[in-house]
């Protein structure tokens, strides 16, 4: 049984910063690819960024170069950390894990099959 839980969320004004993390409980931790995403409400969930075992990242193209993913495998955990934030981020945030995910689909939430409960990002202006 593998268990997603994300922290860190809150109110923020823009411009400012922010760091979620995201433990994974189950499995091999060092094997999973971790993807965060988001969704705004009347929106579709939208891809943030992803780490894979190897630590390759990859990123959404409306969040490259303020928001960076890493992960720490002897606590289980990927870290989000958010810079130059703007109201438009604002959403609930979402982690996902799952191995398996070949490069082409890692930014598709359809191919995660474990996922937390979500944490929401506020971003005033």
């Amino acid at each position: 049984q593998v268990q997603v839980v994300e922290t860190g969320g809150g109110l923020v004004q823009a411009g400012g910063s922010l760091r979620l993390s995201c433990a994974v409980a189950g499995g091999t931790f060092s094997r999973f690819t971790v993807g965060w995403f988001r969704q705004a409400p009347g929106k579709e969930r939208e891809f943030v960024a992803a780490i894979r075992s190897s630590r390759h990242t990859y990123y959404g193209d409306s969040v490259k170069g303020r928001f960076t993913i890493s992960r720490d495998n002897a606590k289980y955990t990927v870290s989000l950390e958010m810079n130059s934030l703007r109201p438009e981020d604002t959403a609930v945030y979402y982690c996902a894990a799952d191995t398996g995910i070949i490069l082409s689909s890692i930014g598709n939430h359809r191919h995660y099959d474990y996922w937390g409960q979500g944490t929401q990002v506020t971003v005033s202006s």
